[in-house]
């Protein structure tokens, strides 16, 4: 009997085989897309744990409802509002059943750890620095600059995502950038 190895087909390839069920296929796609979902959940969650729990929660979703998916070619997309979907959910609700802001606790911890060097230009910042300092935006801040600068979304995927009005999202994006840009000064200046 002949088998082909699903790591010499094309992502198109191996979602059909996925659809059929073909475990090996599904570990195939899994291991292809995985460090991308993780990052894309831990983003918006803030929590590494909670990420890989949505992660996987998200590929298991997503192998379920394969047949929902009318063009193979955008699964990557498609497996990607999926884990952005469980990831503001699952973020939504940790907040709401917390009194305590994850903000305040992160912010703590950073505040703990050796901190930025004062002799730092501000054309010298690293990407992990804005990374950081993002983690300080409000939440609804946070997020939309995270589906817009990360992930790529155009305002109106972000308004659907978000569930806000295409204006909203736009001021949201724009006070969000101003926020951050004050937080990375305020930064430098330490």
């Amino acid at each position: 009997m002949f088998f082909l190895k699903p790591t010499n087909q094309n992502t198109e390839q191996l979602i059909q085989l996925c659809k059929s069920g073909n475990q090996s296929a599904q570990l195939e796609i899994y291991n292809r897309y995985y460090k991308a979902m993780y990052n894309t959940s831990f983003r918006i969650v803030k929590n590494s744990f909670e990420a890989e729990d949505i992660m996987q929660d998200s590929f298991l979703m997503a192998f379920t409802k394969l047949e929902s998916l009318k063009d193979v070619k955008i699964f990557g997309a498609w497996l990607k509002r999926i884990v952005i979907n469980n990831s503001i959910y699952h973020y939504k609700k940790y907040i709401k059943n917390n009194e305590v802001s994850l903000d305040d606790i992160l912010y703590k911890v950073e505040d703990n750890s050796n901190g930025i060097e004062s002799d730092y230009e501000f054309t010298n910042i690293k990407a992990q620095q804005v990374l950081n300092t993002m983690k300080l935006l409000k939440d609804n801040y946070r997020i939309a600059l995270t589906l817009n600068l990360i992930e790529g979304y155009d305002y109106e995927e972000i308004s659907d995502i978000m569930k806000i009005s295409n204006a909203n999202c736009r001021t949201t994006i724009s006070r969000a950038k101003e926020s951050l840009r004050q937080k990375l000064q305020t930064v430098l200046e330490y």
